[in-house]
């Protein structure tokens, strides 16, 4: 994945810090080593902001940013993976990690569609949440071992690449010399 690409997407620090509402990050902002595009920090970004996107946490975003800081992994990209689980995606994923969770509890699932959803106390919507929860949590580190190891097998595979063309082109030279 090459560095050029990346930075298209990816904002960058001096952008973030004329958002009015970010002055509070400001120390945060500053500190290049989070902003840095490499096989490693872009590695353990997709790692973290894929296992936020899978677990249900309120602020899910702020938790994901936290972690990223903490490990030195590329802030803006571990806080953009988070948008994985979005309004389309949330439904598959979280009935997904349901029946995953049911499975790995060796519960039986429930009929959803009859559930009064309007009822937090709902004895049946309470029973769901242990497999719920174990669902998200199992389809979290498998996602996070996945993006992980995806970013790096393509930044690897990409670099991989450029050296195979930079040799394929100075053979050429070689050859046009002659």
């Amino acid at each position: 994945m090459p560095k050029r690409s990346l930075r298209k997407f990816l904002p960058s620090p001096t952008h973030l810090k004329e958002v009015k509402g970010l002055g509070f990050l400001k120390n945060v902002l500053e500190r290049r080593e989070l902003w840095h595009i490499s096989r490693t920090s872009i590695a353990r970004a997709a790692a973290i902001g894929l296992f936020c996107a899978m677990v249900p946490l309120p602020g899910q975003m702020i938790v994901a940013v936290l972690i990223a800081i903490r490990v030195g992994a590329n802030v803006p990209l571990s806080f953009s993976l988070i948008f994985v689980t979005n309004p389309l995606t949330m439904p598959v994923i979280y009935v997904a990690a349901y029946l995953i969770g049911s499975a790995l509890l060796g519960t039986p699932p429930i009929d959803v569609s009859a559930i009064n959803w309007l009822d937090p106390l709902n004895p049946e919507i309470l029973r769901i949440w242990p497999p719920f929860l174990l669902g998200c949590l199992v389809m979290g580190i498998a996602c996070a071992f996945v993006g992980y190891f995806v970013a790096d097998g393509l930044w690897r595979f990409r670099i991989s690449q450029r050296i195979a063309e930079r040799a394929q082109r100075r053979r050429e030279r070689k050859l046009s010399r002659r």
